[in-house]
């Protein structure tokens, strides 16, 4: 048995609904991705099904103890690398009988498996941790590192059903395909939640929640996107019979209303001229009349219920389709040298980073940095935007604008409103009805004017900061893009993705995301090693 999942429903503390009545099956074996927008109630979903939160209704079935990496990792900062592999208790009672203690409770403990700390040391190497004791606390572990361990433990124990939320996150290039081939290798039946579109395609079934519910799609990534879509032509496909529809019967209740007009017209002549008697033209006309009313409202009625499917077609639409957020592009002329580095070197706790780098940047070029963990990727990119200086080298450049989007999107004051926020960045001198047109169009209720930007989502802060940039009076001359895909759902990737593909000015970015990367269309690429 894998995992059953029955009418399922879940309340926040404050009484608010995340979902309600959810319904699907993972078979023995079957690797699924968890999809929907921010706020959808993913993380919360897994939480419930891990034990860490009780449901409000409905039933949880599976017959292994669920195996859950959360996408937040500090709630373990306490606890030994050991302990996250779930070896620490068999370590200790190896370690007080090799001492000398012979206590049945150790031999019980450690269970025959002798050779464990041969297999600690094997896994932490495969996963680039050799270097890290087993005893050393989570909280001294870089990001990646962390999530490297919580993949080592699962590695090492092989549980039969597995949790995983944004697992890519923070892991560069090479570890990622590790955590593919993991992922690829494992029997294991696995519930996935990322926006990684690489390991997305990698399950056999996709499980969207949203408001509606849970929606199943048999297949992996690219075939739910290509459902999608096939369900975006068809719903165009009826807001075009719907409009011609409409439209018809805007004339026909135009021409009834000509045609009573003109039967009115003669009516009155009619009777001015004595040619009926006064009573039966009195009782033609109100015939006439009644009949006219009762067609003019069938067709109002028609037409007003054709009004109502149309928007709702739209804002169905509107839900698979990618919002399209402009940056305006700035005006330097292409192959213009910005940037000049000559054997630039950062020392860090005693350590020189790089062996004297050096590169040009010239306007127009879209340039990744590319470099495992800790290679300095981000500490480059403040030494382009001048934060940081080098130890050794020089750098030149000639003056350019930048903006500077990190995966935190950090630009946003989390003090402000969203309607506060965006009011700071309008340099176009945008009435306020204009800036709410703006949010609005990206997506933001009225209700959301007044939200304080601390309680946005991941897609919430990247579209405001759009928006933003789209207030803004001038273009960026470059784009510099610090792991930004992080902490997105896949609309708000897209949204993202679709953005900076059609921004005409420079882009720097850093983002181990294949996916992102090929379609932002990157023309050249600096390895930091």
């Amino acid at each position: 048995m894998g995992l059953i999942i029955k009418s399922l429903h879940y309340l926040h503390p404050d009484n608010e609904e995340l979902f309600h009545d959810l319904n699907f099956i993972l078979n023995d074996g079957e690797k699924a991705a968890l999809v929907g927008i921010n706020g959808a109630g993913k993380s919360t979903l897994l939480r419930i099904v891990s034990g860490q939160l009780e449901p409000t209704s409905g039933k949880i079935i599976h017959t292994e103890q669920p195996w859950y990496v959360p996408q937040h990792l500090g709630e373990y900062d306490t606890w030994s690398v050991a302990r996250v592999l779930g070896v620490d208790r068999k370590l200790d009672a190896l370690h007080a009988i090799l001492g000398g203690d012979t206590d049945p409770v150790h031999f019980t403990q450690l269970d025959e498996d002798w050779d464990i700390e041969n297999k600690v040391r094997m896994v932490l190497q495969k996963w680039d941790l050799g270097h890290i004791n087993e005893n050393r606390p989570m909280g001294s572990l870089s990001g990646g590192q962390k999530t490297k361990a919580f993949l080592a433990a699962m590695e090492l124990n092989s549980p039969k059903l597995v949790l995983l939320d944004e697992p890519s996150n923070h892991l560069d290039v090479k570890t990622r395909m590790k955590l593919y081939n993991l992922i690829l290798q494992s029997k294991a039946t696995m519930l996935i939640v990322s926006h990684d579109r690489a390991l997305l395609n990698l399950m056999n079934k996709t499980l969207e929640l949203s408001e509606k519910g849970m929606e199943v799609f048999g297949g992996n990534f690219d075939f739910y996107q290509q459902k999608k879509m096939e369900k975006v032509n068809a719903l165009r496909a009826r807001l075009n019979e719907q409009s011609k529809a409409l439209k018809a019967s805007e004339r026909k209740a135009a021409d009834m209303a000509s045609h009573r007009e003109q039967q009115e017209a003669k009516g009155r002549s009619a009777g001015l001229s004595n040619s009926l008697p006064r009573i039966i033209a009195g009782g033609l006309k109100n015939k006439a009349e009644r009949s006219t009313a009762r067609m003019l409202n069938a067709h109002e009625e028609k037409i007003a219920s054709l009004l109502q499917n149309i928007e709702e077609i739209k804002a169905q639409i509107e839900e698979y389709e990618v919002l399209k957020i402009g940056i305006r592009s700035p005006e330097l002329p292409p192959g213009k040298v910005l940037i000049d580095m000559v054997n630039v070197n950062f020392k860090y706790s005693d350590q020189f980073l790089w062996n004297n780098l050096s590169f040009q940047v010239r306007s127009g070029e879209r340039v990744q940095v590319q470099g495992e963990n800790g290679s300095g990727k981000t500490t480059l990119l403040k030494i382009i935007t001048g934060e940081l200086q080098p130890a050794e080298g020089s750098y030149n450049h000639t003056a350019f604008s930048h903006f500077y989007l990190d995966q935190d999107y950090s630009m946003i004051d989390p003090k402000l409103t969203v309607f506060e926020q965006i009011s700071e960045y309008n340099k176009c001198g945008l009435e306020e009805d204009e800036l709410k047109e703006l949010l609005i169009y990206s997506q933001f209720s009225p209700a959301d004017f007044d939200k304080r930007c601390a309680g946005l989502s991941g897609g919430e802060r990247m579209k405001l900061t759009l928006s933003c940039l789209s207030a803004g009076n001038q273009a960026p001359d470059v784009l510099i893009l610090d792991e930004p895909t992080n902490n997105l759902d896949i609309k708000s990737l897209e949204v993202l993705t679709l953005t900076v593909k059609n921004f005409g000015g420079t882009l720097i970015v850093i983002s181990h995301d294949d996916y992102f990367i090929n379609e932002i269309g990157i023309n050249r690429r600096i390895s930091l090693t």
